[in-house]
C-alpha cells in the first residue's frame, strides 16, 4: 500500500473551506482522512482530545516545536498555538489514506513547500471582498469590528492565492464543491 498524499485546503475566514471539506470528506473514491490539528487552547464543551484537536500544554507544544515535530504551526497570540503534527500525517498516510489539511493560508504555503509534489494546495476564495463581507454579516455571529478585522485579514490573505497549485472561487457552493472534488480526484489518482 503506497502512502497517501496531502491535500491542503486554505482560505480566508468565511470563504467556505470547512463546508467544502465537509461535503467531500466521505467520498470513498478520494480516500480522505481529516488531519486533526494540535492546539494549546482549552477544549470547549463536548470537544474530545484526539478527535476535535490534540490539546497540548504550552510547554508540550513548544517542545514539539523545538523537536521539529510539527509540519506547520502558528502562534495566533501569546501562548495560543495551532499546528499540524508530523505524527498525525504519518498516522493517516500509513493507512494508505490521503490527508486533508484545513489550515490557514501561511500554513498552507509552508506545508506545500515541505511536501512539494506529494502535496496539492487548493486556495478557496470568495467572488469578491464585498461578497465575503456580506456572508460574514449574514452569519450574524460577529461584531462589526470583528467582521472588519476578518475582511482586512482576508484581503491580505488573498495576496497568497498565486502560491497555491489551484484556486477555486466559491461563488456557488455546489459548483465549488464539484470543482474541488474533481481537482483532488485527478491528483490522488495520477
Amino acid at each position: 500500500m503506497s502512502p497517501g498524499k496531502l491535500i491542503i485546503i486554505s482560505a480566508p475566514s468565511g470563504c467556505g473551506k470547512s463546508t467544502i471539506i465537509g461535503e467531500i470528506i466521505d467520498n470513498p473514491a478520494l480516500r480522505l482522512e481529516f488531519s486533526i490539528s494540535a492546539t494549546t487552547r482549552e477544549p470547549r464543551r463536548g470537544e474530545v482530545d484526539g478527535v476535535n484537536y490534540y490539546f497540548l500544554s504550552v510547554d508540550d507544544f513548544e517542545k514539539a516545536i523545538s523537536n521539529d515535530e510539527l509540519v506547520e504551526y502558528e502562534e495566533v497570540y501569546a501562548g495560543r498555538y495551532y499546528g499540524t503534527l508530523k505524527s498525525e500525517i504519518a498516522r493517516i498516510q500509513a493507512k494508505g489514506k490521503n490527508v486533508i489539511l484545513d489550515i490557514d493560508v501561511k500554513g498552507g504555503v509552508n506545508v506545500k513547500e515541505k511536501y512539494a509534489g506529494n502535496a496539492l494546495s487548493i486556495f478557496i476564495q470568495p467572488p469578491s471582498i464585498d461578497t465575503l463581507r456580506q456572508r460574514l454579516l449574514s452569519r450574524d455571529t460577529d461584531s462589526i469590528e470583528a467582521i472588519n478585522q476578518r475582511v482586512d485579514k482576508a484581503a491580505y490573505e488573498l495576496t497568497f492565492a498565486s502560491r497555491f497549485d489551484r484556486v477555486v472561487v466559491n461563488d456557488v457552493l455546489s459548483d465549488a464543491v464539484a470543482e474541488v472534488e474533481k481537482i483532488i480526484s485527478e491528483f490522488v489518482n495520477a
